[in-house]
Order: C-alpha cells, then structure tokens, then sequence
C-alpha cells in the first residue's frame, strides 16, 4: 500500500510537550501514513502567530493548537480558514468539559501546569536522588528511595529511573551480577523492591550494540569473561539466577522485553499505589 505524507503543524504556547504526546499518540493509529511534525512552541504573541502562519502557508498542512489565550486562538482560527487548512483545538473540549463540571471559569494562564510549586520541586529533588543512586551508587541511604530497582546489566532500571524521577518518584537501582553479593542494605528496605527481565535474546541483542558502541572500530565482539554479554546459555543462566533472587526475596518482576519504558514505569506504578 502507498504510504500517504501529510505535514502536522502543533502550534503551542508552552513547551508543547502536551500537545506532541497528543499527536503522536493519534499518529500511531496511521500506519499507512507518513506525519512529518513541524513544532512551533512558546507562541504568545500575534507577531510570533503571523509568522508561523506564513511558515503553514510555505508548507500547508492541518494545525493541531493548545493555545488557551482566546485572542490568540481567534487569529488562529482566521489564518488557518485564510489558509484553507484544518484546525483542531486540542484542549477546547476539554476545558469547556472542566467549565461545565466545576462551574469554574478557566483562567486561561499559558503553560499553566509548568508551575514552580511543591510537585516542581520534588521532581528536581527525584532527579538528584537517581543520579546519585544510580547503578549501585551510594547504598548506604536507600531507605530514603519511594522503590528500588533490581535486575542484570541493559535492562532498562536507569531509564526507567530517569522517567519515574520525572513523576516526582525517588527510584534507585542495584545491578544483579552473578558471584558478587547485593548490598546488605538492599535486603532490609521498607519500600518497594522490584525486579525488570527480559528475554535472553533481546538482551544478548542490545548487549551487543552496546559493545558496538564502546569499540566501534571492532568487527568481531568476542564474549566478555568478567560480563557474559553475549552467550546465550550464560545469558540465560545469568537470568534464572536473578529470578530466582527476586523470588526467594518475594520481589515482583516485570519482564520489559515488548514493553516501552512508560509502559515498563506504568507497571511498576500499578504495582506500587495502593489499591
């Protein structure tokens, strides 16, 4: 089948993080449709929107908007039936949803949940706290982590820490290395203890771009004595014995190997909020 290609122009007032979820959420649902996204963020002013609008004119395309200023969205909408080009109003619906259900009027603040308050900071303090407890890192304090990471090398605990600081969650993570004892303290934590696997061949597969990546310049990867990267049947070995572990400790594991980090860091959230 011929590949359709449309250009999507998001058009925000903030980071437009927001709306490119929203996007390539929808986009997923096209296969059969190549969507080249064109960003304009941090749109405040009619200067800035004329100047995209020239930039839809050069390029023409549907235009998805988070623009909450309504004299904004107004010219938004004039240029885009100048231009003969669709517009969705992503958040439209939605606020007057809310307006209805509250009986609150919005107040139409741009990039009103970029906020500096106490989630904002406990955000940043989340990131400190992985970067500095990060693959085995300072493991004196790990009662002070919301949860805890455990798994062999390249299972994803570091990016799946990285994301869930992004939730405001304190999240450390400790390498499971056959022959080498986990640190005492890990066994007496009060908080969650969560272990990630993963297919033997998937993980023999991204251990070995890895390597790639540290020695570009070698054409043959040899096995690694010390690491067991890419046999299988040590892999495989390697990955009983941690499942064993996760067991024996009453940890529940999580096998990542068709799972996406957010979907990893959604699971692992389901398991740790009270029901």
């Amino acid at each position: 089948m011929q590949q359709n290609t449309i250009t999507l122009h998001l058009v925000s007032e903030a980071t437009g993080q927001t709306l490119d979820a929203v996007a390539r959420a929808c986009i997923a649902q096209f296969p059969n449709t190549d969507v080249r996204l064109r960003h304009w963020n941090l749109i405040r002013s009619r200067l800035q929107l004329r100047r995209v609008l020239r930039h839809i004119a050069l390029d023409r395309g549907p235009v998805m908007s988070s623009l909450t200023d309504p004299a904004l969205q107004a010219d938004m909408e004039a240029g885009c039936a100048s231009l003969q080009v669709r517009l969705l109003d992503v958040l439209d619906n939605a606020v007057t949803f809310l307006t209805e259900e509250t009986g609150e009027t919005a107040t139409r603040h741009p990039g009103g949940q970029y906020i500096m308050d106490e989630n904002y900071y406990q955000r940043i303090e989340a990131m400190h706290y992985v970067l500095a407890h990060d693959d085995g890192q300072e493991t004196d304090d790990l009662n002070d982590a919301d949860l805890v990471l455990v798994g062999v090398s390249r299972v994803s605990k570091t990016p799946t820490c990285f994301y869930l600081a992004n939730r405001g969650i304190k999240a450390a993570n400790i390498p499971l290395v056959m022959g080498i004892e986990p640190p005492p303290d890990l066994f007496k934590l009060k908080c969650p203890v969560i272990g990630l696997t993963i297919d033997p061949e998937t993980l023999i597969e991204i251990r070995r771009t890895r390597l790639s990546q540290m020695m570009p310049n070698s054409r043959h990867i040899e096995p690694s004595a010390d690491y067991a990267y890419i046999d299988l049947e040590k892999v495989q070995e390697e990955l009983r014995w941690a499942r064993r572990l996760c067991r024996h400790h009453n940890w529940p594991v999580i096998d990542v190997t068709r799972r996406s980090i957010e979907e990893t860091s959604a699971s692992i959230l389901d398991l740790t909020t009270p029901q």
